[in-house]
């Protein structure tokens, strides 16, 4: 038996969404809450594709009939707009091709989820301190914009700004869009101490992790050693007095995660214990896609200013992706959290190459 044309199965995907469509809405599912939102999600799943599909045969249509117009038209002018519109219908069918093309890519569930985002001065001193904090305000104001929200899981302070900062950041498929802020991104501006008008230098890391859930990683409790500690810094009466603070030790790995903003105990040990699950899930992904992974983590090193993936250019109210080659002239923009094109230029730039590849291996 042939195997199906992509046109075929497009099609296929056609019906089984608008049969889905009907099914929603019988009663036999509409009282099984169980079937109707796994229903729900699958319909919602194949929405885009299904759009896109007809949207592309929609252009085919009219590119058909836009260029029998140009062979059949007597009059010149209305064969000149034929023309011209037929070029515009042409260069339509080849974006949209593509997008369609990305949309069939296998999908990664790991998209779906939500990201534990980690930010660090690297070097530059203060000012690196301060730049970290105006990454954090970026990414939250972005969270926000796409009817997200973020949630400080733990933050260490600096002079002006913040050394470290670890956040939550939920929203739809928000891993599938920041997964590329991975790195270090340097920042070239006149600080505020500054007073001779000279722009410095300063850097900072971001890690973006997909958040781990408990079923995703299995923890023993043999594995773990869990100190606590009096915290430190402001904080009111509790600081010093208590041991509310939690230093958790995964003994396989060695990692170590410490937590000490709130003044529960309980309520750190839950928030390290998030962060660990997730950096546990992090090392996991690399084993299992290696090429992946250490091209991820490649990226972040050791915050040196010089092994960069971003600049921030305040002076020319400019940013640069210098892995796409990608400048935009809007930074005001950017760091009040519409990061839009730079992040649909990488999702576009890393999709296509998965395309590419995804076609070789064909």
């Amino acid at each position: 038996m042939a195997a199906l044309t992509l046109s075929e199965k497009l099609d296929q995907l056609d019906a089984r969404y608008q049969e889905m469509t009907q099914e929603l809405s019988t009663p036999e599912v509409v009282t099984d809450s169980a079937r109707f939102q796994k229903l729900a999600k699958q319909h919602s799943d194949l929405e885009t594709i299904v759009n896109k599909h007809r949207e592309f045969k929609q252009i085919e249509k009219d590119l058909a009939a836009t260029r029998q117009m140009v062979v059949e038209s007597e009059d010149a002018e209305m064969r000149h707009m034929a023309q011209e519109e037929e070029k515009l219908l042409t260069i339509r069918k080849e974006q949209t091709e593509r997008e369609l093309k990305l949309l069939l890519l296998p999908h990664d569930p790991i998209d779906d989820k939500n990201i534990i985002l980690e930010i660090r001065a690297g070097t530059g001193g203060d000012e690196a301190g301060i730049f970290a904090g105006d990454l954090f305000r970026m990414y939250s104001r972005y969270a926000v914009s796409g009817e997200g929200r973020g949630e400080v899981i733990s933050i260490t302070s600096g002079t002006g700004g913040v050394k470290e900062i670890v956040a939550a950041i939920q929203g739809k498929k928000v891993y599938s869009k920041l997964k590329y802020e991975s790195g270090v991104h340097r920042v070239q501006r006149v600080p505020a101490t500054e007073t001779q008008g000279r722009i410095h230098t300063s850097a900072a890391t971001v890690a973006v992790l997909p958040e781990a859930d408990e079923i995703d990683i299995k923890i023993e409790a043999k594995d773990l050693r869990i100190d606590t500690f009096c915290s430190s810094g402001p904080g009111g009466q509790s600081v010093n007095t208590t041991y509310s603070a939690v230093r958790i030790t995964h003994l396989p790995t060695g990692l170590v995660v410490s937590q000490q903003d709130e003044k529960s105990q309980i309520k750190n040990r839950a928030k390290a214990m998030r962060v660990l699950r997730s950096r546990l899930y992090e090392m996991e992904l690399e084993k299992q896609q290696a090429a992946i992974g250490a091209e991820r983590r490649g990226q972040i090193k050791t915050g040196d200013r010089s092994e960069k993936i971003r600049t921030y250019n305040y002076p020319q109210n400019r940013v640069t992706d210098h892995r796409i080659g990608l400048t935009i002239h809007q930074l005001t923009e950017v760091m009040d959290g519409k990061l839009a094109p730079l992040v649909d230029g990488l999702v576009e730039h890393y999709e296509a190459a998965r395309l590419k590849q995804e076609l070789a291996e064909a």
